[in-house]
């Protein structure tokens, strides 16, 4: 049995994960991002990370390796880490929750939503290489992750945080959150 706060962070892209992530580490936190096994995986093979090529990616993962594909190879990554304490950005599917659940038994999920006009606009203006251009990339992005079970992730999280606010009232919702976690988990 694995005695880590290990918290699963899930949301649609741009609602807001990175604020949640920035909040973590400022608090004591360590961060795991499921994406970046998935970014490593485009480089491995010699892709760029568009939106396109990440999605074919995780999509052919999935289907070849197992749902859970991302969750396995995070879990070592996660178990190494010396702080008792990590965020896992990126929660996708109730098969990854499970999962991680196996190996963390408190596992907790927290969900981060904001609206699809409110988040296309801040991916457009972020301008990440996997961010989508356009709103129909962006829909296509959002559907791809829909059927991957991202929605199922979010009805289920432990707890959910509104990101539609101003940064700041955001971050203080966060790390009032964090901090009533970390006393459920002590118990």
């Amino acid at each position: 049995m694995n005695e880590k706060l290990v918290i699963g962070l899930t949301g649609m892209p741009g609602s807001g994960k990175s604020i949640i992530v920035e909040v973590a580490k400022e608090n004591g936190y360590d961060v795991v991002v499921m994406g970046d096994e998935v970014r490593k995986e485009a480089r491995k093979r010699g892709l760029k990370s568009t939106p396109e090529n990440l999605g074919k990616i995780m999509l052919e993962l999935r289907r070849t390796e197992g749902e859970k594909v991302i969750a396995k190879r995070c879990i070592p990554k996660i178990t190494a880490l010396k702080n008792k304490k990590i965020i896992v950005d990126g929660l996708r599917s109730l098969s990854e929750v499970k999962e991680f659940k196996k190996h963390f038994p408190k596992f907790t999920i927290l969900a981060v939503l904001a609206s699809p006009e409110t988040r296309f606009k801040r991916l457009f203006n972020r301008g990440r290489s996997d961010d989508p251009k356009n709103w129909n990339v962006f829909r296509e992005r959002d559907l791809r992750e829909l059927n991957v079970g991202l929605g199922n992730v979010i009805a289920l999280a432990d707890y959910v945080i509104i990101n539609e606010n101003k940064v700041d009232i955001v971050k203080c919702k966060v790390k009032e959150l964090l901090r009533k976690i970390e006393e459920k988990w002590m118990k």
